[in-house]
């Protein structure tokens, strides 16, 4: 399989893009790059950029492997992507707003009604309730691929509670504090107000009448794989991180205990999944939501970023519609291919993927984080079968996709540098104005040699993103 690499192209040359830096890590002497590298690994430590990884044992950090060759997209591609990313996640929004309201797109047989009203991501609990701005998905982070001849392709959509920006920003900052010379010899487009443009965005869909809202973040707590990004995003942001046991509900209105008495909170921006947000809706035994949220949200008096609901829009059941809603919400040809997929409920699709299992990748519907999945390619023979067992005894749990030949990138491994599998996390801001942006996102890369799983609860790294600017 030949796999495009974003440094140097079929010729061995180095494309023009990496030029500038190409130079400089071959006069760099070798012995400040393993130094600078080690720098790195300690100053993460130190801040505590660390994540958990479920069913590891309680509290168990892990550092996520941080690679300082950088991730290079020249102005013009990201122009295109970014054009891509807006027209995904403006369609995405308006599906969401039709399935809790009027469902055109259903009445339309553009996407199976079964599809979306017996998904267990759809809430019938925001049938008919007004969200500001008509914004479910304030923050999608919309996974991005490269494969074949250098085609982008979006590989998922995230808009439940996206998460690794505070790894993009970070990855930045140790960038420019080891290597401050490569910013003064590159024009490279800046992400560093992300915490501003996102508290902007959540103040700008805050209840009616509310002329100074208060924000906050709502986590789950210290035991979440995401933690360090919610306190990160709290104090980068200025506001409050609060846990559900810190807020209350009284006549409909959502407030916040606080040394001075209860304060009025008008905006959370929620990293809880919509079971554990309140225990008198969902799960009853959830001890991390807030009893009541939901009717202060019914009633319009807090806004909740991401919506309740959102799931139904980034299921990988409703993956494939997504080009279908781009033509019917907006009348435009998608500009972002989809990966080619294959719908395990549908039998033909069923009967092809079982006779072809050992190339290619299948995906519980509902999964994330790389768990839940079959890479045909890499498995074993045995691991094939118990995947052809579990197809076999629900179809409708699982899609399945083409083998993608992903693009790699030069990295330092134990071996030198080589060649790994990368892709992309641009996070979409979007309010009822309009749709953001910040320049690249974050670069995730396979560390293992041939993996394609680049999941940092799979092993998986990052690198700093550079986009360009003219």
């Amino acid at each position: 399989m030949n796999f495009y690499n974003e440094m140097v192209d079929v010729n061995g040359g180095v494309r023009a893009h990496y030029q500038g830096y190409d130079k400089w890590l071959r006069e760099t002497p070798p012995e400040r790059i393993a130094r600078k590298r080690a720098e790195a690994d300690l100053a993460f430590h130190r801040v505590g950029i660390t994540f958990a990884v479920y069913g590891e044992e309680a509290g168990k950090e892990r550092l996520i492997p941080f690679d300082i060759i950088p991730r290079i997209i020249p102005a013009s591609e990201w122009k295109a992507m970014q054009a891509g990313l807006r027209q995904r996640v403006t369609a995405l929004n308006m599906f969401l707003h039709d399935v809790y309201h009027d469902q055109e797109i259903l009445k339309a047989g553009k996407v199976p009604a079964e599809q979306v009203l017996n998904n267990a991501q759809y809430r019938p609990v925001m049938q008919g309730v007004d969200v500001p701005g008509g914004i479910y998905a304030h923050i999608a982070g919309v996974d991005i691929v490269r494969a074949g001849a250098g085609e982008f392709y979006v590989l998922e959509d995230n808009l439940r509670v996206p998460s690794g920006v505070s790894y993009m920003l970070e990855d930045r900052k140790m960038m420019m504090r080891l290597f401050p010379e490569l910013f003064a010899g590159h024009k490279v487009a800046p992400v560093q107000h992300y915490p501003d443009l996102l508290l902007e965005k959540l103040r700008a869909v805050a209840p009616k009448g509310v002329g100074d809202p208060t924000v906050v973040v709502l986590t789950p707590g210290a035991y979440n794989s995401a933690y360090f990004e919610h306190t990160f995003l709290a104090q980068q942001m200025g506001v409050e991180l609060v846990e559900g046991r810190d807020l209350f509900v009284k006549d409909a209105v959502v407030y916040m205990r606080t040394t001075q008495g209860p304060q009025r909170v008008d905006v959370i921006y929620r990293r809880i999944d919509d079971d554990f947000l309140d225990p008198l809706v969902f799960r009853a035994d959830s001890a991390l939501g807030v009893p009541g949220i939901l009717k202060a949200y019914q009633a319009g008096n807090v806004t909740l970023a991401n919506a309740i609901g959102t799931g139904v829009a980034d299921d990988k059941s409703i993956y494939p519609y997504v080009p279908d809603m781009i033509r019917f919400y907006l009348g435009e040809e998608p500009t972002l291919n989809n990966v080619p997929t294959w719908m395990c409920r549908r039998p033909d699709d069923l009967a092809h993927v079982l006779d072809h299992l050992a190339e290619l990748v299948v995906k519980e519907v509902h999964g994330a984080g790389g768990y839940g999945m079959l890479v045909g390619p890499a498995a074993s023979k045995a691991e094939i079968e118990r995947f052809r067992q579990l197809l076999i005894a629900k179809p409708d749990g699982y899609i399945a996709q083409p083998t993608l030949a992903l693009s790699n990138c030069p990295t330092f491994v134990a071996e030198g540098i080589a060649p790994r599998h990368l892709d992309l996390r641009p996070f979409v801001l979007s309010s009822g104005e309009c749709v953001n942006l910040v320049p690249g996102g974050l670069t995730r890369v396979a560390l293992t040699r041939g993996s394609l799983v680049v999941n940092s609860s799979q092993g998986g790294g990052t690198k700093d993103t550079w986009v360009l600017e003219d």
